[in-house]
Order: C-alpha cells, then structure tokens, then sequence
C-alpha cells in the first residue's frame, strides 16, 4: 500500500447545513471535490483529538446514486489518513439510525453516513456526506465549522494505492467478510470488514420491543402496510416484518432499494408516499395500520384506517404511553422536541413531572441532552423520531412502536389518539412548505417578517392578539454553547403560534416552511380536520409575511 499526496485547489461552497453537505450529484462528481471534504473532516478530526492506535470508521449510506464509487473513495482516504480499519455496510447499504448504532456497539471513531435524507436521488438527483461523531450523533456545530474553514483553504488530499501506478483495488463490499492489505512504509495493516448491519440493527430492535406481542398482532387479522419509497430501509423491514415478526410479505410495498429510489420522493409524507395514503384512506377497504420511511430510514409516517398522526402528537403518544415498552417500562428521564414541534409532547412531560426541552432544529442538539441523560424521547415535526438506543432519528423505531402500543392496548391509531386529547387536549397542527423559491425572494419574506418584531407586539388578528415575536436563540444547558436565529416566532397570547423557517435541507433554491399551532381543550372539536381548524391562522400567516405578493406562490408544495 503506497501513500498518495494530490494537490487541489478549494471550492467555496462546502459549508455543512443541519445535517452534513448536500449538493447534487454532478457538484460531487466534480474532480477533487468529495476528496476535498473528505479531508477536510479528517483534518479536523485530526487536529482536535488525533486518531487512536487501530482506529475504526464506520462508513454506509442510502444506496442512492454515486454512493457505491464514494465508498471506495472514501475507504482509500481511510487508509491514507491513519485509520486502521473500516467498517463498510454490505452492499454499501447503511440507514442512518443503523449507522449510529454500529459506531456505539462496534466503538468506531466515528463514521460517514452518505445520504441526502429525503431528497431525490439519481443522476440528476442529490447526494449527501455528513460525520458523526463516537457517540453516534451528527457532529456539532463547532466540528462542522472548523471542517468549512479547512475546506476553503485546503491544498492537498490524501489517498492510498497499492503502488505508485495502481489505485487501491476496489472493495467487494457486495460480500461479508474481512480484507487486509499491508503498509510496507510502516509495517502496519489497514482491513476492510464489511458487516451486515441490518441484522445488527434488527437485533437491537428485538431488544427494544416486545415481539411476541407485536408478533401475536400481526396475526390476529390485523392489517398493515409499510412503505419504503424504494430506499434503504427495504431490507430492513423485510429483515423484522417478515423475518422476525412473520408479517406477509404483501405487507411490504416499494422495499427494494433504488439508486434513484423509484423515480420518486423519498419523503414520508401525505405528498410524496401517495400510494400508501390511497390504501390508508380507502373507507371500508382502509388497513388498520400503515407507516412509510424516508431515503435514509431515519424518518416515518404514522396512518391508521383513513387517519393521519401529526409527527408532533406522534411523539406526545410515544412519550405517554412509554412504559408498555419493555426498554422503558421504568419510565422515561425526559423529553426534547424541536422548537417548530407543537407543544403537546409538552403537556405530557408536565403530566409525569419530567422535563421537556425545546431545542433548535437539528438531531445534534438532541445528543447533549441524551449523553448526560436528561432525556430518553425526542423528536421534530419533520417526521423525525427517537430515543437514547442511538443518536440519530429512527423511522422503523418508531413504526415498532407504535405496533408495540397497539398490540397492549387492543385498540385502533384513531382510538389511541382520541383518547390522547381526551386526556391532555389537543395541540391542533401544520406545516406548509413553499420548495424551491428563489432565495432572493425567500430572504425578502423573512426580512420583512423581522422588520414587524416592534409593531406587532399587541395587535390583533381576528380572534388572536399578538404576544410577542423573536428569532429563536439556544442555550445548551451541557455544553453552553448559543445557537442564534433558528427560527421566527410569532407567540399569541392563547398560546397559538406561527413559526417561520428556512429550511437548510434542500440543494436548490429556498424552502420556506411555516408552522401554525393552536390549542383545543375542548373535546367535541377534536374531530375537525387540521386545515379547517387552522383556517384564521393560515390566513395570519400570509398576511404577516406577505408570501404570496413576495414569491408570486399561491399555494404550499406540501401540507402536512
């Protein structure tokens, strides 16, 4: 194994957003760039703490497109920057949430998850890098900046070949199994293992939840659909729904994964998994459970027969009803939710005398509050759910959830939520996303949002009057840092809200996305659908933000 050092030049627009750098598939493919990024995390990693003797990265992604060549590029850094072993996913495949269980279970350094989430893949699609760190977290703020800073003034990259004239040999990473080569240079070894992380992570699963009772469900006559939109978490649930807990395989829909994830969206919601929304919300002929996850497998959607769970009061449910859980039958430490997230989750917290903290958007934030054990559950209104087993959102963890919920209480997703705000009200919710704005034109709707922060103050609307208005600031109670500017509030004085949000997800244009919220004591309302009881607050919104006059947009991309 011989070392390369190559000469390159920096490109200005390696920035991390909130969950690693995502760009399309042609910026990645340009020459230099992924290496460059690549070593730029290594050299931070470097600086801070220095790599271990027989350091181990964990390396996978979501199997979308580019992913197969960035993972032999990668593992040929690995070797050159000092690692004395990867651990690669068979078949490059790798779910996020399992991603961050084989940094915990195997002790890794770390580990590169290559995935845009829930963006479209394909050639003309996204692809995405992000690090997380040994705790199997997404890496802080203050890593992802350092690793910006590097990468605008980097000049070399290091690779390794097997000779001064070949490129390291390609990795079967189709078959399980171990490869060594040697370092003559310094009489170390470099292996290559890869792994079957899915049955590692099926097995953490099992441990989770109760099985047996999930399992006796399932075959009770009771009827569900899981929906992987042609993405990663297919072998998975093939692994626990038909393996494990002997579920039909006509159960699964869409389960095998896709460069370019079936031509669709990878995003679990009413918009993009329009399949399984039909068989859900077909009256009669409706099944009795439906979930679907994104591109990643780190996020879900919840149904019930001709039913929608709202991510928010999908958490407040988990929370409430943690203890018929095995891994929680003792009870739960605490609560977080993201600060767009409705405050019903709150409700419960306050009910079992334990806390609940509102953090900005972003998983990191979550893993602070999880590593010093203040909190067990977490989750944010963008289909994202969790709890300390890793340090990452979880889909199928929260599909077997909820199955784990329905098969102790015999009872329907609808029954399960009535009850719910029988007992603690019901936080009534939206999110409407405007995508691809042009971001001149989506700055000038948040500018002119925060040039109201004086005159709104006091002024009614309709039913609703003013309370106070900010841009969300965070100070983290482990670490104290403060996260400035994650979000526009504008708080009534009933309690009702509207956030307004930038979202740093997307690779092209702006997404605008705005949250309404207002609470409902009273049960004889608690049928109404979201957007009919949201009507007044929807029309607040718009004329607050002027959207519609700013961006030439009349109506949301997609309303969940």
């Amino acid at each position: 194994m011989h070392i390369q050092t190559i000469n390159t030049q920096p490109f200005n627009d390696q920035k991390p957003g909130t969950s690693g750098l995502r760009k399309k598939v042609k910026v990645f493919q340009q020459t230099g760039y992924l290496e460059n990024f690549v070593q730029s995390i290594f050299d931070t990693l470097l600086e801070k703490e220095g790599l271990p003797a027989g350091a181990t990265l964990a390396l996978g992604g979501d199997g979308r497109y580019h992913n197969r060549e960035a993972i032999q590029t990668i593992i040929q850094m690995a070797a050159a920057n000092g690692f004395a072993r990867v651990l690669v996913g068979q078949a490059g495949i790798m779910s996020t949430p399992a991603a961050s269980h084989i940094i915990r279970k195997y002790h890794t350094f770390g580990g590169l998850v290559l995935s845009a989430s829930h963006n479209q893949g394909g050639p003309q699609g996204d692809f995405g890098i992000k690090y997380n760190m040994s705790n199997g977290g997404p890496a802080p703020e203050k890593i992802t900046d350092t690793i910006f800073e590097k990468s605008k003034v980097i000049a070399s990259y290091k690779i390794a070949t097997l000779s001064k004239d070949a490129d390291l040999a390609d990795i079967d990473i189709d078959t399980i199994g171990i490869t060594v080569f040697d370092d003559a240079s310094s009489g170390k070894q470099f292996t290559v293992q890869v792994i079957d992380a899915v049955h590692d992570y099926a097995d953490l699963m099992q441990e989770l939840f109760d099985f047996s009772a999930i399992k006796k469900l399932l075959a009770s006559g009771f009827k569900m659909q899981f929906d992987g939109m042609h993405a990663v978490t297919g072998p998975y649930a093939q692994e626990i729904f038909v393996n494990r807990l002997s579920a039909p395989a006509s159960s699964l829909m869409n389960c095998v994964p896709s460069e370019d994830f079936g031509g669709g969206h990878p995003d679990p919601n009413l918009t993009y998994a329009e399949d399984l929304v039909k068989i859900m919300f077909a009256g009669e002929k409706a099944l009795d459970f439906g979930a679907a996850s994104d591109g990643d497998g780190d996020r879900n959607m919840i149904l019930g027969k001709n039913f929608f769970v709202t991510p928010s009061d999908s958490l407040a449910v988990l929370a409430a009803n943690a203890t018929l859980v095995p891994a929680y039958k003792n009870g739960i430490a605490g609560v977080a939710r993201s600060m767009p997230t409705s405050g019903a989750a709150d409700r419960v917290a306050a009910k079992l005398n334990i806390p609940c903290y509102e953090t900005p958007t972003g998983w990191k934030f979550f893993g602070n509050l999880m590593d010093a054990g203040k909190v067990t559950l977490c989750g944010e209104e963008s289909f994202g759910t969790s709890s300390s087993h890793v340090r990452e959102k979880d889909g199928l963890w929260a599909v077997l959830f909820w199955l784990n919920i329905l098969a102790k209480k015999g009872t329907s997703v609808e029954q399960v939520l009535m009850a719910h705000w029988a007992e603690f009200g019901r936080n009534v919710y939206s999110r409407h996303d405007y995508e691809n704005i042009p971001t001149d034109a989506a700055n000038s709707v948040i500018t002119h949002i925060k040039a109201q922060f004086t005159s709104l103050p006091k002024q009614k609307f309709g039913a609703y009057t003013v309370k106070t208005c900010d841009d969300f600031s965070y100070h983290d109670p482990i670490d104290g840092s403060i996260s400035n500017n994650q979000g526009i509030r504008i708080l009534f004085t009933d309690g009702s809200r509207i956030v307004f949000r930038l979202s740093g997800t997307g690779t092209e244009g702006a997404t605008i996305r705005i949250y309404l919220e207002a609470f409902e004591p009273d049960t004889k309302n608690h049928h109404l659908d979201a957007q009919v009881a949201l009507a007044e607050m929807i029309k607040i919104a718009l004329s607050i933000s002027q959207l519609v006059e700013k961006t030439g947009r009349f109506a949301p991309t997609v309303i969940t």
